[in-house]
């Protein structure tokens, strides 16, 4: 699964003209984490140290991909699944779905970036609840803390996705330069300080003036309402 995920990334990276990416998993399973023959296969060190940094690169790319992107939370995300549900911009789920950090249970700590994330996401407080209590966190619950976005009304795959699909479309309606350009934005606003983050907004908003989108929307005379 992580060199697949890996994979779909750098195929994602080199999609110019994507505005927004769903998450989902198979069946009635987001994403479980590891699996444990793998992780007893690698029980040293050294080899923990290389999974987590291979993974921390390949969701720190998901995270910084120029498109919206959904985590479609059908059934368990655990562990490496819970993670994986931080790298994204937002989080949808189903009834009777669960998001838990199991880590603690296994005698570890978020190693993926997720702890971080959490952090960013729901605040230092809730975080260190959700870690150190190995929290089932509910569609209702993960509402209240900012987690999830917005519980789903169908349980189905097929129903849930095709509601995350309209969800999504309402932040990726318009010219792809555009939607691509406010998530670079919003991502350098998160990750750098102030000085730096102003430059590069400089630049990004610099790339759209006077583009196509720009004066296409010029032509038009649209007033805001």
């Amino acid at each position: 699964m992580m060199l697949e995920l890996q994979e779909r990334v750098t195929e994602l990276e080199n999609w110019k003209d994507g505005k927004g990416l769903i998450i989902y998993g198979a069946g009635n399973t987001f994403c479980s984490g590891s699996d444990l023959n793998v992780v007893k296969a690698i029980s040293n060190s050294q080899d923990g140290m290389n999974m987590c940094m291979f993974m921390q690169n390949t969701l720190t790319r998901l995270m910084r991909l120029p498109l919206i992107t959904v985590a479609l939370v059908q059934g368990k995300a655990i562990g490496g699944g819970a993670e994986l549900t931080t790298a994204c911009d937002y989080r949808l789920m189903t009834p009777g779905s669960e998001i838990r950090f199991v880590h603690k249970l296994m005698g570890l700590v978020p190693g993926w970036g997720g702890g971080a994330r959490l952090v960013q996401i729901v605040g230092s407080r809730a975080a260190l609840q959700l870690l150190t209590g190995a929290t089932r966190v509910d569609p209702e619950r993960a509402l209240h803390l900012g987690l999830s976005e917005e519980t789903l009304s169908s349980s189905d795959e097929a129903g849930a996705l095709e509601e995350a699909r309209t969800w999504l479309s309402q932040y990726t309606e318009g010219p792809a330069s555009v939607i691509r350009a406010a998530k670079e934005m919003v991502a350098v606003g998160r990750e750098l300080l102030l000085e730096a983050a102003l430059r590069t907004e400089k630049d990004i908003f610099g790339t759209l003036w006077g583009g196509p989108a720009n004066l296409q929307a010029l032509a038009r005379r649209s007033k805001h309402k």
